[in-house]
């Protein structure tokens, strides 16, 4: 199935647009940043600063992904919906993901002007694709193995991980498209990390066109996570390389949307890998010219 226009927000991607959905974490304990943006000043100048460097796509989160401190729906909403209408107010043509799994925080942001909701934990919670649909925002659905929320894995088997990635992620795709989500504007996530070991997560991305034939556009969150730590060897503030190469393999292999913490040497990735594939001209060509 060929891939078609992504509408999200106010804007529209082409086919063989890369898009960067820059991180912004509102949480005390993330596990890159260790709760940087956790303060309204930083956050919203990570914000700036993620824009001015090519991001098309803030997307904000209130609950780390990985175990720690319990925090209710109440604390996550505190965390996010004032923000996202903060964010909304000074960048209005920015598209604004919120990372939730939760339906109530889900209908509270979009209340506030998000655009998307990032359901990283693969549709635990069926009745968030409702209030996407009901708002007409975009809807990320990402495969997860079947894990809850917040919790790592252990022992996970699969016959085919790639087999149960489609199975799972084109069957939210569809359903929240049949609950009235703009087919525009869903998009899925293969899960790095999330229900899998490294090795699941290294032949996901091997695989990656796989998703891509699909025709739903592919998102792809790698940044400094763990199967790059494990594959290389690397603590988490040592993997930007191994990230980076991860980003140019699923670049080639056609995936549209990459979720990062590092936005401007994501963007000259993507820019050299388009360029290389015949859909983006060199910046400069002068070489041999003169």
């Amino acid at each position: 199935m060929s891939q078609g226009t992504l509408r999200l927000g106010r804007r529209e991607f082409a086919p063989h647009e890369p898009v960067i959905m820059a991180i912004v974490n509102r949480t005390p304990d993330s596990f890159y940043d260790q709760g940087a943006t956790f303060r309204d000043e930083p956050a919203l100048a990570r914000v700036e600063q993620a824009v001015a460097e090519g991001a098309a796509i803030i997307d904000i989160g209130g609950v780390k992904a990985g175990p720690g401190d319990e925090v209710s729906a109440a604390e996550e909403a505190r965390r996010t919906v004032g923000f996202v209408a903060e964010v909304r107010r000074r960048f209005p043509d920015v598209v604004i993901s919120v990372d939730t799994w939760r339906h109530e925080v889900g209908e509270a942001v979009c209340e506030v002007g998000a655009d998307l909701l990032n359901d990283a934990w693969g549709g635990v919670d069926p009745r968030l694709a409702e209030v996407a649909a009901r708002y007409g925002v975009g809807l990320v659905c990402t495969h997860a193995g079947g894990a809850e929320p917040r919790t790592r894995p252990h022992r996970v088997t699969y016959d085919d991980v790639m087999a149960d990635i489609l199975q799972v992620t084109v069957g939210l795709a569809e359903r929240a498209a049949g609950l009235g989500v703009p087919r525009e504007s869903v998009l899925i996530d293969p899960g790095h990390d999330f229900g899998k070991n490294t090795r699941h997560s290294l032949e996901a991305t091997r695989r990656l066109g796989e998703m891509v034939e699909t025709g739903w556009p592919v998102l792809v969150s790698l940044s400094n996570k763990d199967f790059v730590g494990e594959t290389l060897d690397r603590p988490v503030k040592e993997r930007l390389t191994g990230t980076l190469a991860t980003t140019a393999v699923s670049a080639w292999l056609g995936a549209r949307v990459y979720r990062v913490h590092e936005v401007a040497e994501t963007r000259q990735v993507l820019d050299m890998v388009s360029t290389i594939a015949g859909h983006r001209a060199p910046a400069v060509a002068r070489r041999g010219l003169a």
